[in-house]
């Protein structure tokens, strides 16, 4: 049978049906001269014909079912975001010790880490950029080499970018630094979003008056802290935070490698690991069973902390006096 035949065998069977219909119900309800009045269950002819047509020629065509609009989704509106304020940072009292600030034009400290922060926001935007590039984290092999000085100094210098941003997670929930440096208030952070239900990752990540730069918190300590870190939910919580917003930099203050596992964890997930040496005091040994640690991850950054001198400051003398260079 034809299409046509079909689509005039379809109609004549609803010209029936409406007839039937027009002779039970009374006047009030009859269908105005000329049309007929087809069932619920049964498309009306010119859907009947667009269907008829759409599988004889392989399109796919919306019926008047699919033109409604849809329902308006509820915006959820979370009440851990709308009590977090905003975190003030104090900026000078940062720059009277010794850190990087984006109000800074020139001094060794910024140019240095200008050029520590280059090739890792190479790899994460750059047009061969390292898989799980945005997600950076700061380590080291033990406690005291400076690694939580790097990364708010890293961080700090990422923010001064035109078009990055950077999140700066404290993944130290053992030991917390972040709140004695920047002033983070208790609150929900990173291990609540992998035990609550009810937070989004927005919900925990706490905006500042630097305009580029938000962080979030370590949380409230727990004894699973280890197996949350290596549980499926992290692995989630990691790709939708390298996922989310696609200038963002995220950078983990982890703890120490050695003394601790949650830290290898972590850097099992990262795309990028900036591994701080302290000059003068981390033997080599140390170095080396800290990077024997580190599983799988595509870039590991040596920085050397603590040194007297670098090639950065012998040319320091050069230029930093020069505000147009």
């Amino acid at each position: 049978m034809s299409l046509i035949e079909q689509a005039a065998k379809r109609l004549e069977e609803l010209r029936r049906a409406g007839a039937e219909t027009s002779d039970s119900e009374p006047e009030s309800a009859a269908p105005k001269a000329g049309t007929a009045a087809a069932p619920e269950h049964l498309a009306t002819p010119e859907a009947a014909v667009r269907g008829l047509g759409a599988r004889g020629t392989g399109l796919t065509k919306r019926t008047i079912a699919d033109t409604a609009e849809p329902a308006p989704q509820r915006q959820r509106v979370s009440a851990a975001k709308a009590s977090q304020p905003r975190l003030e940072i104090d900026l000078e009292g940062l720059k009277n010790r010794g850190f990087v600030t984006p109000d800074m034009t020139r001094s060794q400290l910024a140019d240095e880490f200008r050029i520590v922060k280059r090739p890792i926001v190479r790899n994460a935007f750059g047009s061969a950029k390292v898989r799980n590039g945005n997600l950076v984290m700061v380590a080291s092999a033990l406690p005291g080499e400076g690694k939580t000085f790097t990364a708010v100094n890293l961080v700090m210098s990422i923010a001064m970018e035109l078009d990055t941003t950077v999140l700066l997670v404290d993944g130290d929930v053992a030991h917390p630094d972040l709140p004695n440096i920047l002033g983070t208030r208790k609150s929900p952070g990173l291990l609540e979003l992998l035990t609550r239900d009810d937070l989004d990752i927005d919900d925990v990540v706490v905006q500042t008056n630097i305009e580029n730069l938000s962080v979030m918190p370590a949380g409230a300590q727990q004894l699973r802290a280890t197996e949350l870190l290596a549980s499926e939910q992290m692995a989630i919580v990691l790709r939708d935070l390298s996922t989310r917003y696609p200038d963002r930099i995220i950078v983990f203050d982890s703890p120490p490698l050695l003394p601790t596992t949650e830290a290898r964890v972590l850097a099992s997930h990262m795309g990028q690991i900036v591994m701080v040496v302290a000059a003068d005091s981390t033997k080599q040994n140390t170095v080396n069973l800290a990077l024997e640690t580190i599983e799988r991850c595509e870039v590991v950054l040596m920085l050397l902390n603590k040194a007297d001198k670098t090639d950065v400051g012998s040319y320091y003398g050069y230029y930093g006096h020069d505000a147009t260079r």
